[in-house]
């Protein structure tokens, strides 16, 4: 078996075959395309639910050394289910998210703080060239690479490391039309849990916790 009919026993069993078809040719052309706009959808904008993925215009953030609040665009972790405020349980549920940041804004940071630790201007410039064909290729685990689509407005990246979480009933479900930047599509989401994997749940860390020794 080749890669693509391995991680075909991977995929959601419930798509149609038009669907599941369009996802595995969308995963093939990732090694060249790179994460493109396909990964959002329209189809899902009118509906007054929160789907995992989705990109919300404006979630409260906190620097806790600091204790400094501020207001910026978010991708929800939490899996759809656990959202869904339909859902009755006995205890209170939040709902996880990350910060939105333009990738534009933080390349050009990251080259000045290089310039500030005394790298040259050619080796900053290189670093600074490498470090976006990375996180663009999603080469780097705990980085989500976001393209311009949908309602955002700017290339940008999440770090899945940076997480807050509110109560699930603070986003209101009737202004999703106005609060929500993008939804992914079947592509976008497989991404994103594989990013959500790798990053969260890597199996083989190494360690014989039983024998108390690192492999």
């Amino acid at each position: 078996m080749n890669f693509f009919e391995d991680i075909a026993v991977y995929l959601p069993k419930y798509l149609s075959d038009d669907s599941s078809n369009t996802l595995k040719e969308e995963l093939k052309r990732f090694p060249t395309d790179g994460t493109k706009g396909t990964i959002y959808t329209s189809e899902l904008d009118k509906e007054e639910i929160l789907f995992q993925g989705d990109g919300i215009a404006a979630l409260k953030i906190v620097d806790l050394i600091n204790q400094d609040f501020k207001i910026t665009p978010a991708i929800l972790l939490s899996n759809t289910c656990d959202m869904d405020t339909r859902n009755n349980r006995i205890f209170a549920t939040q709902i996880c998210y990350a910060p939105i940041i333009n990738l534009e804004r933080y390349i050009s940071n990251l080259h000045s703080s290089l310039l500030r630790k005394g790298h040259e201007e050619k080796k900053a410039s290189q670093i600074v060239k490498d470090h976006l064909n990375d996180i663009k290729l999603q080469r780097i685990t705990q980085v989500l690479f976001l393209p311009k689509g949908g309602r955002l407005e700017n290339d940008s990246l999440v770090f899945l490391d940076r997480i807050f979480n509110i109560d699930t009933k603070h986003i209101d479900r009737k202004n999703l039309a106005l609060d929500r930047l993008f939804t992914l599509s079947d592509y976008g989401l497989y991404l994103f849990l594989l990013k959500l994997s790798i990053h969260f749940t890597r199996i083989q860390e190494r360690i014989d916790r039983f024998k108390g020794t690192l492999l």
